[in-house]
C-alpha cells in the first residue's frame, strides 16, 4: 500500500500561504508537478500513492475525470499564488502510469497550465509512461500539445527480473515506445531499477546495454529498496526473496557508471546520466536546487518560500475537496533556517555542479580536506572552483558525506 502521509501543521482551507512565500516566488523559476495516481496493476516494490481502478470504487475520482479535479486545483493555485507567479519552466507529469489518461486529457492539464500561468517558450514538459501504454499516435498526440520529453519505465532488460519486479510491459516495447518518441520529435529518458533478487550482475549489465542500445538523452538507474508495507517487504520478512544487498547494489551502480561514461553519457545526479547538458532533467534538478513548484494531485508535495505542503492522499478524497471549493491540502510545514541549510546540503551535494564550499557553515568547510583525503570529494574541484563534488566513491557514500559535512 502507499506509505503515509507525513504529520505536519493544518492547512488553511482555502489554501492561502504567507506573503514571505509569496514573496520568493519574485524573480525565481517556478513548476508544476502532476501526480497522476492510476496504475492498471499495484508492482509490489512499490509505495507510490497510486490505485487500481478496482480499487477506487465507482464514485469519485476516475481516469474519465481526473483532468477535471486536476484543473479545479490549478484555479485554486491561480487564487493563491497570485500575479507574482513567473511563467511556468517546467512541467512533469509523473505516477503512477499518466498515459493511462488519454492523451487529450493530458494535454487539456497542461493547457490548463498555460491558460492561468503562462509557459516559457523553452519549457519542459514531460510525462513518464510504461511501454505498453502508449502508442506512436499517442505519442504524436502529446508533443502537438506541447510535451517535450517522456520518461519510460523500463527497469530491465531481463524477463525474470521483470518478473520478479512484477512489472507487466514487454521488454519490446520499450524498444517500440523509444522509436514513437523520437518520430514525434519528444526528447527519451528511460528509467532503471538496480538490485532486484535474483538479479545477477550480468543481468544488470544486458540491461544497461540494453539501454544503451536505444540511444537515449537520458538514463536514469535507481537502487532498489524494500519500502514498509508493499508486497516485496512481505516476501523479504517471509525469506521468500532474498534482501537487496548493500555490496551487490555498489557493484551495480559502479558498471552502470562505467558503461554509461563509455557511451556518452555523463552523470549529473548521483541517480542520473545525460548525453548533455541540454538533455538534463530541469524540473528534477529545480527539486534538488531547492526551487518553487505547485504538486498537483493527491498525495503530490509543493514548496514555495519555504513553506511545503501535501494533499490528501485518496483519490476521491482529493476530488471531494475540491468539488467543495476547499484545499485538498492535507498539512504542511515552514522550514527553518536550520532545515532549509540541511536541505541544502543534502540535495546540492548530488548534482555534478556541486554545492559551494562558501555555502558551508564553518564546521562543514573545515570537513571538505578529510573527505577530499578519503577520495570522497573531487580535490581539484574544491580546491580550485572551491565547490564540492562527489567522486564515484562519494555517491556510493552520498550519505556519509552529508552526515560529515551536517555533523562536524
Amino acid at each position: 500500500m502507499p506509505s503515509a502521509l507525513p504529520d505536519g501543521d493544518p492547512a488553511p482551507a482555502d489554501g492561502s500561504l504567507p506573503e514571505s512565500a509569496l514573496d520568493a516566488l519574485s524573480g525565481a523559476s517556478f513548476g508544476f508537478y502532476v501526480h497522476v495516481p492510476f496504475c492498471r496493476v499495484r508492482c509490489g516494490y512499490c509505495d507510490f500513492n497510486t490505485y487500481t481502478i478496482p480499487e477506487l470504487g465507482l464514485h469519485g475520482a476516475s481516469v474519465d475525470t481526473y483532468a477535471e479535479a486536476a484543473i479545479a486545483e490549478l484555479d485554486l493555485a491561480a487564487t493563491v499564488l497570485g500575479e507574482r507567479t513567473p511563467e511556468v519552466s517546467t512541467v512533469f507529469v509523473g505516477g503512477g502510469t499518466p498515459t493511462m489518461l488519454r492523451p487529450a486529457d493530458l494535454v487539456r492539464i497542461v493547457s490548463g497550465i498555460q491558460e492561468r500561468f503562462g509557459l516559457r517558450p523553452d519549457a519542459e514538459v514531460t510525462t513518464e509512461a510504461n511501454p505498453d501504454s502508449v502508442t506512436p499516435e499517442s505519442l504524436a498526440a502529446l508533443a502537438a500539445g506541447g510535451f517535450t520529453r517522456v520518461s519510460l519505465g523500463m527497469q530491465s532488460a531481463v524477463p525474470h527480473v521483470l518478473h520478479t519486479l512484477e512489472r507487466t510491459h514487454d521488454p519490446a516495447n520499450v524498444a517500440r515506445a523509444v522509436a514513437g518518441a523520437r518520430a514525434a520529435g519528444l526528447q527519451v529518458s528511460v528509467d532503471l531499477i538496480y538490485g532486484t533478487p535474483g538479479e545477477s550482475l550480468d543481468d544488470w549489465r544486458r540491461s544497461l546495454e540494453a539501454a544503451i542500445d536505444l540511444e537515449p538523452d537520458h538514463i536514469s538507474a535507481y537502487a532498489l529498496v524494500v519500502e514498509e508495507g508493499t508486497k516485496l517487504a512481505a516476501q523479504v520478512r517471509r525469506g521468500d526473496v532474498a534482501a537487496p544487498d548493500d555490496d551487490d547494489e555498489a557493484d551495480k551502480y559502479e558498471l552502470a557508471d562505467a558503461l554509461l561514461t563509455q557511451a556518452g553519457l555523463g552523470w549529473y545526479e548521483v541517480s542520473n546520466w545525460a548525453r548533455s547538458r541540454d538533455a538534463w532533467c530541469r524540473h528534477n534538478l529545480a527539486y534538488w536546487n531547492g526551487g518553487n513548484w505547485w504538486g498537483v494531485g493527491p498525495g503530490a508535495h509543493s514548496h514555495v518560500g519555504g513553506v511545503r505542503w501535501w494533499n490528501v492522499k485518496h483519490p476521491n478524497a482529493y476530488a471531494a475537496r475540491l468539488a467543495s471549493g476547499a484545499s485538498p491540502a492535507h498539512a504542511r510545514e515552514t522550514l527553518d533556517e536550520e532545515q532549509r541549510y540541511d536541505e541544502r546540503v543534502l540535495l546540492g551535494s548530488r548534482i555534478v555542479d556541486g554545492l559551494p564550499v562558501t555555502d558551508l557553515r564553518p564546521a562543514g568547510r573545515e570537513a571538505v580536506a578529510g573527505l577530499v583525503a578519503d577520495g570522497l570529494v573531487e580535490g581539484p574541484a574544491a580546491v580550485r572552483d572551491r565547490r564540492l563534488v562527489l567522486t564515484r566513491r562519494g555517491r556510493l557514500l552520498a550519505d556519509t558525506v552529508v552526515h560529515r559535512l551536517l555533523s562536524s
